[in-house]
C-alpha cells in the first residue's frame, strides 16, 4: 500500500468520528456492529433515571416548600410551582434548536448538564447555608427575606435552563441508536420508548418515597443535596457510554429551512403547481441535501407549500439554486410534517394541565387528610402519594409492552398493536376519569368536614390513601399518552428536526402548567368576589377544590372530541425507502 492509500484510509477512518470523538457508524458500516442498539442504551437509560430522580426529588414537594419555607399562600405557591414547572418544559426549545442546528445531541446534553448541576448546587446552598436559608420559628413558620427568596428562584430557573438541553435530547438520542433502515433494529425502537419511560419512573419512585420523606423529616438541605449528587451520577453515566454511541450530525438551522419554504411559497404564490409531482425540484443524489436527513416522499395535503419546489425560468438561469426561491421536495415536506404535528400537539395541553395537578392540588388536598400510617405515629408526606402514580407506570409499561401490544396486534394487524394516535387517545379518555376521581373524593371530603364541623382541623379523620385511585389513573394515562407522544413526535418529525420535535411535544407540558396557573388566577379572581373565600382558600376545608377538578374534567371531554377529529384527519409522513 502506497502512502496515498494510507492517507486516504486514515481520512476515511477519521470521518467515522464526530467532533466529540464518538463513532458515527454511517461513515463505515463495519462500525455499526460496535455501536448503538441496546449496547448503548443502558448508559442513556441510566442517565435519564438519575436525572429524573434529581428533578422529581426536588420538584415533587416544591409547592409545600413555597408555602411553608417561603411563606407563600396556597394559591401563590400553586401558581409559582406551575410557572416554574412550565418553564422547565419551554426551555427544551432552546436546547433542541442548538442540538439540531449546531452542537448535536451529545454536546447539548453535556453542556446543559453543567448548568443543571450549578443550579442544583445553588438550590442546596439556599436551603443549607445560614444567611441564605430562611429563618424559621417552627417548621411551618418561616420568614424569608427578599434576597433569600430571590436566590431560591435564581437556582430554580437555572435548573429550568439546564433541563432544556437534556429533556428534548435524551429520548431522541436513545432512539437514534436504532437504525430505521434495519428491520430488526427498527422493531426495537418502540420498546425503547416504553423502557425509557420506565426508567423515568424508577427515578420518580425513589424521589416520591425516600426523598420526599427526607425533606419532611430530616431537612431540606439533605432533601436538595441528595438530588444534586444524583445529577452528578447522571452525567457520569452519560459520559461512560461515549464510545458506544451513534451520532447524527447537526443538519443546520431548521428554523431557517422552514422560513425558506414559507418565503419561496409566498414569492411564487401565483405559480401553478404541476399535476405531475415528479416535476417538483429534488436533488438527483440518493441522500438529501440536509445533513443527517433522508429524503421524504411528496404528500398531497398543504399543497400551497409545494409552490416552493416549482422550478421557474428565473431559477433555471442561476448556476446555483437560491434556497429562498427554490426548495427541494424534502425541505417542503419537512415544513408540512411540522404543520401536521401542531393540531395534535395542541390537544396535549389540557392533558398536561390535568397531569400538573399531581404535583399541585393533589398534594394540597392530601395535606388536609389524615396522613398517619395505620395506628402508628408515622406520618406520610402528602407528596409521597405520587409513588402510586410511579407504581402505576411501572406496572403498566411491561403490561403494555408484553401483553397489550401482542393482543392488540392480532386484531389491528399493526406491528405495534395500536397506532401512536390510538394510544394517545386512550390516555386522554383515562385522564377524564382521573379528574372525576379527584373531584368525587374532594366532594365527599368536604361533606364530611361540613357534617362534623372539621373546618379548623389541620388534618381531618379521612385517610390520605383515598387519593390512591386518582394517582393510579393518572399513571395509567401517562403510559398511553406521554409515551405515545414521545414516540409519535420522534417518528413523525423530519430526521434533522427530531430534537426540535421532541421539544415541541414537551412544550405541551409547559403550556399545561401555564394553563393550570391561568385557571387558578381566573377562578380565584371570580370566586373571591364580594368577600367570598373562593374555591381555593388557604384552608381548603372552606373552599370548593372539587369545582376546579370538575372544570378540568369538562375541558378534557371537549379536548377529546377535538382530538378524535384531528387524529382522523392526520397524514403520516413517508420517508423514501423507509421500512414501515
Amino acid at each position: 500500500m502506497n502512502s496515498t492509500d494510507g492517507e486516504n484510509t486514515m481520512e476515511k477512518e477519521k470521518d467515522n468520528y464526530t467532533k466529540d470523538g464518538t463513532v458515527d457508524y454511517r461513515g463505515n458500516p463495519a462500525n455499526k456492529k460496535k455501536t448503538g442498539t441496546w449496547k448503548a442504551c443502558p448508559y442513556i437509560l441510566g442517565t435519564e433515571c438519575c436525572e429524573r430522580l434529581a428533578y422529581y426529588g426536588m420538584s415533587s414537594n416544591l409547592v409545600l416548600y413555597f408555602k411553608h419555607r417561603l411563606n407563600q399562600q396556597s394559591a401563590t405557591a400553586s401558581k409559582n410551582q406551575s410557572d416554574w414547572s412550565g418553564t422547565c418544559y419551554i426551555t427544551p426549545l432552546i436546547g433542541a434548536f442548538l442540538a439540531d442546528s449546531y452542537l448535536g445531541r451529545y454536546w447539548t446534553i453535556a453542556c446543559f448538564s453543567i448548568i443543571y448541576i450549578f443550579g442544583m448546587t445553588l438550590l442546596t446552598l439556599s436551603a443549607s447555608v445560614p444567611g441564605l436559608r430562611p429563618a424559621c420559628v417552627t417548621k411551618e413558620d418561616c420568614h424569608p427575606t427578599h434576597t433569600q427568596s430571590a436566590v431560591t428562584f435564581l437556582a430554580l430557573y437555572l435548573i429550568a435552563l439546564g433541563t432544556g438541553g437534556i429533556k428534548p435530547c435524551v429520548s431522541s438520542y436513545g432512539a437514534d441508536q436504532f437504525d430505521d433502515a434495519d428491520e430488526a433494529e427498527k422493531n426495537h425502537k418502540s420498546s425503547f420508548f416504553n423502557w425509557f419511560y420506565f426508567s423515568i419512573n424508577i427515578g420518580a419512585l425513589i424521589a416520591s418515597s425516600v426523598l420526599v420523606w427526607v425533606q419532611d423529616n430530616v431537612g431540606w438541605n439533605w432533601g436538595f443535596g441528595i438530588p444534586t449528587v444524583t445529577m452528578a451520577l447522571a452525567v457520569a453515566s452519560f459520559f461512560s457510554g461515549t464510545r458506544l454511541y451513534r451520532n447524527q450530525k447537526p443538519g443546520g438551522s431548521p428554523l431557517t429551512r422552514i422560513c425558506q419554504v414559507i418565503v419561496a411559497s409566498v414569492r411564487k404564490c401565483h405559480v401553478k403547481v404541476p399535476e405531475d409531482k415528479s416535476l417538483l425540484y429534488e436533488t438527483a443524489d440518493a441522500e438529501s441535501t440536509i445533513k443527517g436527513s433522508r429524503k421524504l416522499d411528496h404528500t398531497k395535503d398543504l399543497s400551497f407549500f409545494d409552490k416552493a419546489a416549482v422550478e421557474v425560468e428565473s431559477n433555471d438561469k442561476k448556476s446555483s439554486k437560491d434556497p429562498w426561491s427554490l426548495c427541494t421536495v424534502t425541505q417542503v415536506e419537512e415544513l408540512k410534517a411540522i404543520v401536521r404535528l401542531l393540531p395534535i400537539w395542541a390537544t396535549g395541553i389540557i392533558f398536561a394541565a390535568v397531569y400538573n395537578q399531581m404535583g399541585n392540588f393533589f398534594v394540597l388536598q392530601g395535606e388536609r387528610m389524615n396522613t398517619r400510617l395505620g395506628h402508628t405515629s408515622f406520618h406520610i408526606p402528602p407528596a409521597s402519594l405520587g409513588i402510586f402514580d410511579t407504581l402505576s407506570v411501572i406496572f403498566w409499561v411491561p403490561i403494555y409492552d408484553q401483553i397489550i401490544v401482542p393482543f392488540a396486534r392480532k386484531f389491528t394487524g399493526h406491528k405495534n398493536g395500536l397506532t401512536q394516535l390510538q394510544r394517545m387517545g386512550i390516555g386522554l379518555v383515562i385522564s377524564i376519569f382521573t379528574m372525576l376521581s379527584a373531584g368525587i373524593l374532594e366532594l365527599v371530603r368536604l361533606r364530611i368536614v361540613k357534617k362534623h364541623n372539621y373546618y379548623d382541623l389541620k388534618q381531618m379523620p379521612m385517610s390520605i390513601f383515598w387519593q390512591v385511585p386518582q394517582y393510579f389513573l393518572i399513571g395509567c394515562a401517562e403510559v398511553f399518552t406521554f409515551i405515545g407522544q414521545l414516540e409519535f413526535f420522534y417518528e413523525q418529525a423530519p430526521d434533522a428536526m427530531r430534537s426540535l420535535s421532541t421539544a415541541l411535544s414537551l412544550t405541551t407540558v409547559a403550556l399545561g402548567n401555564y394553563l393550570s396557573s391561568l385557571l387558578v388566577t381566573i377562578v380565584t379572581s371570580i370566586s373571591t368576589k364580594n368577600g367570598n373565600l373562593g374555591w381555593i382558600p388557604d384552608n381548603l376545608n372552606y373552599g370548593h377544590l372539587d369545582n376546579f377538578f370538575w372544570l378540568l374534567a369538562i375541558m378534557s371531554v371537549l379536548n377529546l372530541g377535538v382530538y378524535l377529529f384531528i387524529a382522523n384527519w392526520y397524514t403520516y409522513k413517508r420517508p423514501v425507502g423507509t421500512l414501515r
